[in-house]
């Protein structure tokens, strides 16, 4: 192989790398944020489908939504790290208590786990 192919090729690898690597983030995360997971259960223990979570910026008063997924998760990404947000959970009467996601919860993925309440 002639070295103009050789480092061509060589190129063409560090970029494919390069690309690949950044595949593995997820939508709107980057080094400057966070994000929270978790699950919403019963009073039983079992995972809730379609309940409300909400997400409560403590500083901005800021509510974000959003309704679980079959297996009962949820997931908010791109939050500070420099601010409080509490979680709470609804679904058809029954209320989880709220939890707070501390600014000292180091976590680049924080998790925290609602159980709902009649």
């Amino acid at each position: 192989m002639k070295p103009q192919r050789i480092g061509f090729a060589c190129l063409i690898a560090v970029l494919l790398g390069s690309a690949l690597a950044g595949q593995n983030k997820r939508p709107n995360e980057d080094a400057n944020t966070r994000s929270v997971q978790g699950t919403v259960t019963d009073s039983s223990g079992n995972p809730v489908a379609n309940a409300v979570v909400q997400l409560k910026d403590t500083k901005t008063l800021g509510i974000r939504s959003f309704r679980t997924e079959a297996d009962g998760s949820f997931h908010f990404a791109g939050l500070s790290p420099n601010v409080e947000y509490e979680l709470k959970a609804d679904h058809e009467g029954a209320s989880s208590g709220k939890k707070t996601l501390s600014v000292f919860n180091s976590q680049k993925t924080a998790t925290v786990n609602l159980k709902l309440n009649k």
